[in-house]
């Protein structure tokens, strides 16, 4: 499974870098504003850290303009993915920019039937937001399960599934486990999902007994 980081904060990024973790970003408006920098800049330095899926997020919510943002979006480097929710006017934004050959990822998804829609409509991605449905009582990761045995049912369909809204480390074992292509997760959460305390004490031992022995390795 790949993961790409949810943030868009430059520094995050090159932080995890040398990890080999990092296969891709994602964005959001939220993200954007909360860095307080132009979303071109941002995207534009994303998208020359990393090789892979960059997305970067319209913000309208009727058709023509989402068409437009997405065309602009898209122009900043070749490894944008547009992202637009899943709505009739953003999945008729989806099938479009597709149709010019600009990647897409159908983002705010909740139901299989949703999914259904994005795959038919070009989607490059769609994004099951898992943390938001446990919010309200329902089963986030039981959506992921559905969406990727029905994609799997359909060799026609090349739309990946990118578990998205990851709340804490489980979730990313979870989609794991549950055959998403790519779970989005937050730096937060990713330096969680290496930490475990048997590791570090390990370390501690291993550590004070090779001092007493007086030796280097090199």
């Amino acid at each position: 499974m790949k993961f790409f980081l949810d943030t868009a904060n430059v520094q995050e990024v090159n932080d995890l870098l040398d990890t080999g973790w990092v296969d891709g970003i994602t964005t959001n408006p939220t993200l954007i504003a909360a860095s307080g920098r132009r979303i071109s800049e941002v995207i534009q330095e994303l998208c020359a850290l990393v090789d892979g899926p960059v997305s970067a997020e319209v913000t309208a919510v009727d058709y023509e303009t989402m068409v437009k943002e997405g065309r602009y979006l898209a122009q900043i480097a070749p490894n944008v993915v547009v992202k637009v929710p899943l709505t009739f006017e953003g999945l008729k934004a989806c099938y479009a920019l597709t149709q010019e050959d600009i990647m897409v990822n159908v983002t705010l998804c909740f139901s299989s039937g949703q999914a259904l829609l994005a795959a038919k409509s070009g989607a490059t991605f769609v994004s099951p937001f898992v943390g938001r449905l446990d919010d309200v009582g329902h089963d986030g990761m039981g959506l992921i399960q559905e969406i990727c045995e029905i994609y799997t049912q359909h060799p026609d369909i090349d739309t990946l599934v990118l578990a998205a809204s990851i709340r804490h480390p489980l979730h990313v074992i979870q989609a794991a486990q549950r055959g998403a292509d790519i779970a989005t997760i937050p730096p937060k959460v990713l330096h969680q999902l290496l930490k475990h305390p048997l590791t570090d004490k390990g370390v501690e031992t291993f550590s004070k007994d090779w001092q007493k022995t007086g030796q280097s390795i090199l």
